[in-house]
């Protein structure tokens, strides 16, 4: 049962990947997967209890079958803590008055499938503000079309898709980037927008991640912006 309940898992897996299936589905498969693993976990524990018990054979299977439902358990036990310890929002900015917006252009829309994601409550920001205090606006001392090179680059070397960019203009010095990400596992597909913005001495890069399955994206949204903002202070040479 604990094999199977890896095969069931593993098939959600790779058909949401391919985009075989939808999310919901896919999440509901899952669940099955999981329901088998803790019945196999649940076989296991009993007949190590009879074969204490009686002396009979079987313990070494019984030991295989409990080790393989663990190893599927272990990855949804880890998501339970952290949806416990973290607030159930789905939708994270480095700019919490003025979140970078997305782009409306037929790139854009056509990979969003003419949707964008809609502007965060007071309440999402809050929550925000009080969890994730390290996500903060990355400034770097360079121009803003250099600034604007170091986001693109920085976003491709991270395996984000660049749906859509506009280098800052020279009206306003101000750029735009929309990029795609996808979830380890699911291959589920979440939102980036990245803003570049002159100031006085430097230049401010703003970034927003949304996702779009879920309402609890587990933290998944700020270590994406707080990984970015590492990457790019690191090559920028301040701490």
């Amino acid at each position: 049962m604990a094999a199977f309940a890896l095969a069931v898992a593993g098939l959600a897996i790779t058909l949401s990947r391919l985009g075989a299936i939808d999310p919901a589905n896919a999440i509901v498969v899952f669940g099955a997967a999981l329901i088998l693993a803790c019945l196999a976990a649940l076989l296991s524990g009993t007949a190590a209890v009879v074969i204490w018990r009686t002396g009979r054979r079987g313990a070494g299977l019984a030991a295989v079958g409990l080790l393989l439902a663990l190893a599927l358990l272990v990855w949804p036990a880890r998501l339970a803590i952290e949806a416990i310890a973290l607030p159930p929002i789905n939708d994270v900015s480095t700019d919490l008055d003025n979140p970078p917006a997305y782009m409306r252009s037929a790139r854009a829309l056509e990979a969003r499938s003419a949707r964008s994601p809609p502007e965060a409550s007071a309440q999402t920001r809050q929550q925000q503000r009080l969890a994730y205090p390290r996500v903060q606006p990355v400034l770097v001392e360079m121009e803003p079309a250099q600034a604007y090179q170091l986001a693109l680059r920085l976003a491709k070397a991270r395996g984000w898709r660049i749906v859509d960019a506009t280098p800052p203009s020279v009206r306003d010095g101000i750029g735009h980037i929309d990029a795609t990400d996808r979830s380890l596992f699911f291959g589920f597909v979440d939102d980036i927008a990245i803003r570049i913005t002159p100031l006085v001495n430097e230049t401010r890069i703003d970034l927003r991640s949304v996702s779009r399955v879920g309402q609890h994206d587990f933290g998944a949204n700020a270590r994406r912006i707080e990984g970015f903002a590492a990457d790019a202070l690191a090559v920028a040479g301040r701490p």
